[in-house]
């Protein structure tokens, strides 16, 4: 199972998202958003995915904390997830983006896609 970054600024969202996960057996570190989530990744690189909701109050939007993140841990792998229909041109092959509401089995599907541990 993968250690899990996840930056969401709803909170009914975001504790969804944690007991979601939690229960799929990640284990789940919450940010409020993307500058809290930078916070976390300096003091904690252990992380192999961060899940991150790409439009979120603060200096750093989604797509701005997985360029940060990325220069902490290299090889993270990015899920973002919006509500609106974002561009995905700037994915790479370790990227992967959900269109919210999403559904868990959806997202664990997403979480299938990549190689951790």
């Amino acid at each position: 199972m993968a250690r899990i970054l996840l930056a969401e600024d709803e909170p009914l969202l975001r504790e969804l998202a944690i007991e979601d996960l939690t229960d799929a057996g990640h284990e789940v570190v919450a940010a409020r958003n993307g500058d809290s989530a930078l916070e976390v990744l300096h003091g904690d690189r252990g992380f192999d995915i961060l899940f991150t909701d790409i439009r979120m109050p603060g200096q750093l939007d989604g797509w701005a904390l997985a360029t940060e993140a990325r220069r902490l841990v290299p090889a993270l792998k990015v899920i973002y997830s919006s509500g609106l229909d974002e561009s995905s041109e700037e994915l790479g092959p370790d990227d992967r983006i959900i269109q919210k509401p999403y559904r868990l089995d959806a997202l664990l599907a997403l979480l299938g896609e990549f190689q951790v541990g």
